[in-house]
Parts: C-alpha cells; structure tokens; sequence
C-alpha cells in the first residue's frame, strides 16, 4: 500500500522550523506533536539556517 506524499504550507514549515531552532524541544518531540517526521524537521531547519540572511536582503540592492 502505498501513502500519498503529504504537503505543508510555508508558514507551517517556518513555524517548525522555528521552533527547532530555538533548541527548546528535541526534534523527536516536535515530530511528535506536529506529526512530522523529524528527519523532515532536520530538513527545514536547515534550509531556514542556509536562507536565513536572504531574508533581509534588500532586492534593489
């Protein structure tokens, strides 16, 4: 049987993302409140950590 793909807003993979950054909460304990698996938290943290000086880069610069 196979499971569809699931698919997460922007703001919802922020949000997590957020979160693990912070390092308020284990990755596992987020997975398990947010029904992510924390592999795919990793995943966001790390592209919120890479994009994260993008964010207040001026586009007419």
């Amino acid at each position: 049987m196979t499971e569809k793909c699931r698919r997460y807003s922007a703001d919802f993979k922020f949000r997590i993302a957020l979160e693990a950054a912070k390092g308020q909460k284990t990755l596992n304990e987020l997975a398990s409140e947010h029904g992510v698996h924390p592999n795919q938290i990793s995943t966001w943290k790390h592209q919120l950590m890479d994009g994260g000086p993008g964010l207040f880069a001026h586009p007419w610069s």
